[in-house]
Formats: structure tokens, sequence, C-alpha cells
């Protein structure tokens, strides 16, 4: 493998903790656009007053706690054991891909639930100028919010926010492995766009059956969700080091559309009734076994449109901001996500 002295060498490699917080060597590695992960320690100084003395004593300041924040963001691929990612972002509870039929297809089914005892061990490869690579480790990472988001023209991507314990120091570079000829997902292989519908729930999985294809034209979908969490549990006799980052507030999950004012009725008159819907946006593309193309999937048994303004700016075609809710319908699942692919573990 060349060495580079750029982020042409970067790497940024995971695996979960079987205990939150203790560190374990990352196994699986994902090709990356961007991160801004960080060690962060709070820092004392003493302001006691001393006679004659003008400036900060350097005998008088000390690192009290630390925490790890930050962000990573990379392209959707169709395989390479994106179904970790997904477990972590929404707290699934699915550990093994179940094989379709006899085929090379396996499919995940990812529902939100709680992220307690859910944590990672992450590892960043930052090259220097020499084309060395160091490592910066972080344990006890949860994801305290997640974005995926796709325009007219793009590859699709994830964009995830991380909330850690401390930085492991001494760890060894762990050498980086790929999933061989793993593809993105991109706007075009949006294939299934559907509004309303009658959802079910059977065995696991949500589906929905009947339902309109959106005609609105849509230039682009962000859907995201926020897991609000006590992140900040220092106690005497942890040595400056967090406990485990506790659920304390509502979670939500929502969505945006960037559209063209196309069809009045189809999400706005939604918006004005407090009607209540469903909606599912699948991406697919190729094969990944026995006709089962590789397939991420969501679907949303109950939403609520809570914005869908029109306005006209200009001689230009008018466009909708279009934002929705995901609320607990009492039966389904609030989300779900589908993937389909080669992959046979997390």
């Amino acid at each position: 493998m060349p060495a580079y002295g750029s982020g042409l060498s970067a790497q940024i490699g995971f695996a979960a903790e079987t205990t939150v917080g203790t560190a374990v060597t990352v196994t699986t590695f994902f090709e990356l656009l961007d991160e801004s992960i960080k060690w962060e320690p709070t820092w004392l100084e003493s302001a006691g007053l001393k006679a004659g003395q003008g400036y900060k004593r350097v005998s008088r300041i000390s690192q009290s706690r630390f925490s790890v924040s930050g962000d990573w963001t990379l392209e959707h691929a169709d395989r390479g054991h994106m179904g970790l990612l997904w477990r972590h972002a929404l707290g699934s509870a699915i550990t093994t891909p179940t094989q379709i039929a006899s085929t090379t297809a396996y499919k995940q089914i990812h529902t939100p639930g709680s992220k307690t005892g859910l944590s990672l061990t992450g590892q960043v490869g930052r090259p220097q100028p020499n084309a060395t690579v160091r490592p910066f480790t972080y344990r006890g990472l949860k994801t305290k919010s997640w974005e995926f988001s796709v325009s007219d023209g793009e590859i699709a991507k994830l964009k995830l926010s991380l909330d850690g314990w401390q930085m492991a120091t001494g760890t060894a570079l762990a050498t980086a492995s790929y999933s061989a000829a793993a593809g993105v997902f991109n706007f075009a292989n949006a294939t299934n766009f559907k509004i309303g519908g009658t959802v079910a729930t059977a065995s696991g999985e949500t589906t929905i059956s009947g339902g309109t294809a959106v005609t609105t034209l849509a230039k682009g979908v962000t859907i995201k969700g926020e897991t609000p969490m006590a992140a900040e549990r220092f106690g005497l006799g942890n040595a400056g080091v967090k406990g485990e980052q506790i659920e304390n507030g509502i979670p939500m999950i929502s969505g945006d559309l960037d559209a063209e004012f196309t069809d009045r009725t189809e999400f706005y008159d939604l918006f004005v009734s407090n009607t209540t819907t469903a909606l599912q946006l699948d991406f697919s593309q190729g094969d990944a076994g026995g006709s089962n193309p590789f397939l991420l999937s969501f679907i949303f048994p109950a939403i609520k449109i809570k914005g869908g303004d029109v306005n006209v700016g200009g001689p230009d075609i008018v466009g909708q901001k279009i934002s929705f809710e995901a609320y607990d319908n009492g039966t389904d699942p609030v989300m779900q996500v589908k993937i389909v692919s080669t992959d046979t573990t997390l």
C-alpha cells in the first residue's frame, strides 16, 4: 500500500465494545470523507492571589476530566458493514444478518431502541507529511445524532456525531482492510419513493402495501435522528473519566425534502389537515444474490408533515420546503432501516 504524507493515507475503524468504555482492537474499517473527532480535557487553573505574583503558575494547572466528541462523514456503501453504524445510530437490537433463502444475500432490519450497553472503540489514523500515520484511539463512543442525506447528482452520505469517554494511549495503528467491490448509493438509486398505504409489521419486519408513488419532484432529502444523553456523568473516584452516557430525553427522527411545488395535495394538504401518513424511500442497485438487489430502505409508519412552505421567489419554478417528523403509532417501530447486502456480519 503506498504511503502518502496527506489525507490520502488516512483511515478510520471501529469495533463494538463488550463493556462500555473498555477499549478493544478496531476491526471494521470505512472509507471516510472527513472527521472532526477530538479529545477534550477540562483544564483547572488556580486563581489564588500571591503577593508579587502576576502570571498563572505552571505548578497550579491540571487536567481534571476528559471527554471525546466530534463528527465523521462517509459515503453510504451498498456493503461493507454499514449495519454496524446503523445499529449504534439507532440502538438497534439486531446482531446478525439473516440469509435470504440459500442466496448470497443477507438482510438486516434495524429499528430504534435503547443505546444502553452499546458503545464503540474508534481509531483514526492521521498522516504526517513524512508519511507516518499516527493512531488516535477513542473509547466509550456513542452516537448521539446522525444524518443521512442525498441530493440530485450526488452520492448518499451518512454523518455520525459521537460522544466518548477518553483517548486511549499506547495503541498501535490497526491494519486497515476494506470490503472488496463495495459500491455506493446515489440519488439515481432512489427506486421507490411512496407515501401512504397500509403498514404491517410481522416477524420483526415492517412493510407498506399500497401507497402512492410520490410525484413531487424532490431534489434532495435529509433524514436525521437525535438521542439526548447525559454525557457529563463524572464522579469521585473515576479519575476524571465519565460514566456511561445515559439517554435522558425524548429522541426524535425527522426529515426534510427540497422540492418543486408539484402537487399541493401530496404534502401541503396533509400539513394543513394534520394528517398522519406513512412514507417509504428505497435505494437499490445491482444484485446481492438470487436477484435480490443491494438495498437501503427507510420506512416511517407514521409521520406528520410539519412544514410545507411554498413561496414565489422570482420567475423560476416555485419551490417547496417539506419537513416531517416520525411518531410512534403504538404498533409499528417509529422507523425501520432495512439493508440487503452480502455482509454476513455487522
